[in-house]
């Protein structure tokens, strides 16, 4: 890889870090209201998602290094007693040397740095679709719990009409007193479950500051309520796909060439490296006048090159690397396996709590809606008892924060399955 490529990649890296991050600056906290600020803010300050950055950056810095040639070598020697010689005593003498390695060597270095490079990068894709999932979740369980403060605060204002229905019932000598306590009771059970909802906010906030980067004890505004994306999915393509871009498995394949470059790398001790030189001694005149060449300095062509004798430690070395290789490939099939599976796992997740959000939303909340106005109506009427109307209401309550419920398990696992993908699906 030449230095023109290196700086064609280093552009694509600036470009390619996130849709989100091009061009942006950090958001004001105050615009936190809509998932994609979230995603936008966590990018430009989520510290782990920096670190694997730098680190992608670090060693993208290695590729030119395992390039480099060593340091040419440059000696310097005093004789002590000057040697005298035809031409004139010798004074000094100085020397400088270029080792250059067997050929095929500088390439096998920079082919496992080039790699380690690569694999850096898949690291931070892997971390940054890792972090948008984070963002995704707490983003959903936050928007929840807004919409479930709001249920149960409408809920508790029905249970008050209800509170009142039976005191007008009651003084009216048509409800017995047992109902308004029935009713008592109802709106204290409610009032500590929404107690216990608008104190979940403050877990949740941290959260989300975690990921984002901001003091735990941070503010943040209710976020603004999205319409539910739903997804057609095609388990086999899914698959497919998770199998091609998956950033853990491409990391992976990145490491395994590496490792393969190492056993390159090994066998090339077995050679010797060549080292090229010159060597130029400072000569006097010569204490004879008319001396031929008088105070001539010598100039030296110097060759070198190291012996490799210790074959048994080159071997194991060469051992060691396929070794690593084979470790690499069967940690690569572990995590394919793995993540395959957590992918088929969280597909279930997404087609049932879709089919729950449908359940609920477009039949059993409209019917507990419907049943609660119906025995209202008995109820006024002198027709059901109040019990049957505190379940109505009971079950209304339950099933609108169990559509609600299925709504947010039904986005965060597609948040999921976008991170396993390694891209929206």
């Amino acid at each position: 890889m030449n230095r023109q490529v290196l700086g064609i990649m280093g552009v694509v890296v600036l470009v390619s870090i996130s849709p989100v991050m091009a061009s942006q600056q950090p958001t004001d906290t105050n615009d936190l209201q809509v998932l994609l600020s979230y995603l936008r803010y966590a990018s430009l300050n989520n510290a782990e998602l920096k670190a694997k950055f730098e680190e992608w950056k670090a060693a993208l810095e290695q590729v030119p290094q395992a390039k480099a040639l060593d340091d040419p070598k440059f000696t310097y020697s005093y004789f002590i007693e000057e040697v005298e010689t035809r031409v004139g005593p010798q004074r000094n003498k100085f020397g400088i040397m270029q080792v250059f390695p067997w050929f095929g060597k500088i390439e096998a270095r920079t082919d496992v740095a080039t790699a380690k490079a690569k694999a850096a990068k898949q690291r931070y894709e892997a971390n940054k679709l890792k972090l948008f999932w984070q963002v995704k979740d707490a983003f959903y369980e936050f928007t929840y719990l807004a919409t479930a403060i709001n249920t149960a605060k409408e809920n508790l204002e029905l249970l008050q009409h209800f509170e009142e229905i039976a005191r007008t019932k009651y003084r009216a000598a048509t409800a017995r007193h047992p109902d308004i306590i029935r009713a008592q009771v109802e709106l204290a059970k409610l009032e500590d479950v929404l107690k216990s909802l608008e104190q979940l906010r403050e877990p949740i906030v941290a959260m989300l500051n975690s990921v984002l980067n901001r003091p735990s004890d941070a503010k943040l505004t209710w976020p603004k309520k999205e319409l539910p994306r739903e997804v057609q999915l095609n388990r086999q393509y899914i698959i497919e796909a998770l199998i091609r871009t998956n950033p853990k498995l491409a990391e992976l394949n990145w490491e395994v060439e590496a490792a393969k470059a190492k056993v390159e790398l090994a066998k090339k001790k077995f050679y010797p490296d060549i080292g090229v030189g010159v060597d130029w001694i400072q000569t006097d005149g010569a204490t004879s006048p008319g001396v031929r060449d008088s105070g001539k300095d010598p100039v030296v062509l110097m060759f070198s090159m190291n012996i490799p004798l210790w074959r048994d430690s080159y071997k194991a070395a060469e051992r060691q690397a396929k070794a690593n290789v084979r470790k690499t490939q069967q940690q690569k099939i572990d995590t394919e396996n793995k993540i395959i599976a957590q992918a088929i796992q969280v597909l279930y997740d997404v087609e049932d709590s879709q089919r729950k959000m449908h359940l609920y939303g477009d039949f059993l909340v409209l019917k507990a809606e419907e049943l609660v106005q119906t025995s209202e109506s008995a109820y006024r009427a002198g027709t059901i008892d109040f019990l049957s109307l505190i379940d109505a209401q009971r079950m209304l309550l339950r099933y609108t924060l169990d559509h609600e419920r299925a709504i947010t398990n039904n986005q965060q696992k597609i948040a999921e399955l976008e991170m396993l993908i390694g891209r929206e699906l």
